[in-house]
């Protein structure tokens, strides 16, 4: 059980009843839970609260893992370790019901998606709110780079890749380790992004963020540390990154903590910017728990034409060579070997010697067996 799905996902074991309180399961959240194959999740608040059409539910059931939902607080007094059981709507201990909700099954979810689509009209007008917003209150920062603090790593004329725990995040990641080799690029995990780098066997040089999701591992791994701070210059993460013996650098800022990444790439005189896993749609905002999209909208503009954005990279192009087309390759590419050695004088004299051990090794089985060699001429 925990309230944070994040946080359950990195000890939910499979064959476990995952128990949660996620308005909105989201698609990584929902991928996250899938990866670790529980026996059912239970959520305390309404998996769809009908905002936006959230991905999450169906991602669930389309791995067929039960989900029950609308459980109420009840749910959220077990601890790790209860029996439970499961049964229709109802969640038992023993022969007591704790909580009753609802199951959600593959009608309900194209249902509730139906329904929230009405209200997207709303969220785009909440966005126009918000982006008006952030840019009064964020223009020193966005227009003069006001605000931006010193960092030792050196990024000036430097290429970045900046990694977020976004959508498909590990397959883009994989798709760009020969740009990672070849170009050595400043490494800047975002949050949870650090422990991505370090699982795709590399090391972050640069970690932002607000240290919510964030191993221990990864902020002792010898990278600098950026904690993104509250915009009156609360920092709840830095006296977390303090404890472990590293003094953070603080950059007070609005907005995502993978907005501050790219901030201080672009302030510090990066030449490119790679973005992986970030978020650029509305639905992915949404997906993310914020009500706009306004400070990435901008930071991107700002950002201009050194990002690029390499989400999805994995998709854009998928290898249709099939394993018998390799195998015919691989033939013709040794059929083609042979003749060129059969036309040389040292193939010839190759193949002669191979002959002639090839009739040493069946002249000793035909011995070993008693099998007398047949007469020739």
């Amino acid at each position: 059980m925990d309230r944070r799905t994040k946080n359950l996902t990195k000890r939910l074991q499979p064959g476990d009843i995952a128990v949660i309180d996620h308005v909105d399961i989201d698609r990584v959240s929902a991928e996250a839970l899938v990866a670790c194959r529980p026996m059912a999740v239970l959520n305390a608040a309404k998996s769809t609260s009908g905002r936006y059409p959230n991905l999450g539910p169906g991602i669930l059931l389309e791995a067929g893992i039960p989900l029950v939902d609308d459980l109420g607080p009840d749910v959220m007094t077990l601890v790790d370790g209860h029996a439970v059981a499961v049964v229709g709507d109802e969640v038992r201990i023993g022969s007591r019901v704790l909580a009753q909700g609802t199951v959600q099954t593959g009608e309900t979810v194209a249902a509730a998606m139906a329904a929230a689509e009405e209200g997207m009209p709303a969220q785009m007008q909440a966005f126009v709110a918000n982006t008006m917003d952030y840019l009064a209150r964020e223009k020193d920062l966005l227009l003069g780079g006001v605000g931006v603090p010193e960092i030792r790593t050196r990024l000036e004329g430097r290429q970045v890749l900046i990694v977020v725990r976004g959508y498909h995040y590990k397959e883009d990641l994989a798709i760009l380790r020969p740009y990672v080799r070849e170009y050595r690029p400043v490494l800047i995990g975002v949050d949870g992004g650090a422990d991505a780098i370090l699982e795709a066997g590399l090391k972050p040089d640069l970690i932002v963020g607000d240290m919510d999701s964030v191993s221990d591992r990864a902020l002792t791994c010898g990278a600098e540390i950026v904690v993104h701070a509250y915009r009156d210059g609360r920092a709840p993460g830095a006296e977390r990154v303090r404890k472990l013996g590293i003094e953070p650098v603080v950059f007070a800022a609005a907005g995502t903590s993978e907005d501050v990444a790219m901030l201080l790439a672009d302030d510090k005189g990066a030449e490119l910017i790679v973005a992986v896993g970030t978020h650029a749609t509305l639905i992915e905002f949404l997906d993310k728990g914020r009500s706009g999209m306004a400070s990435t909208f901008l930071t991107r503009l700002r950002v201009g034409g050194k990002l690029i954005d390499a989400k999805g990279v994995s998709r854009l192009y998928r290898a249709r060579i099939s394993s018998v087309q390799l195998t015919l390759l691989v033939l013709a590419g040794l059929a083609a070997l042979f003749v060129a050695l059969a036309a040389t004088t040292f193939g010839q004299t190759l193949f002669a010697l191979l002959g002639a051990w090839f009739d040493d090794v069946i002249s000793f089985v035909q011995g070993l067996l008693g099998i007398s060699a047949a007469p020739t001429g």
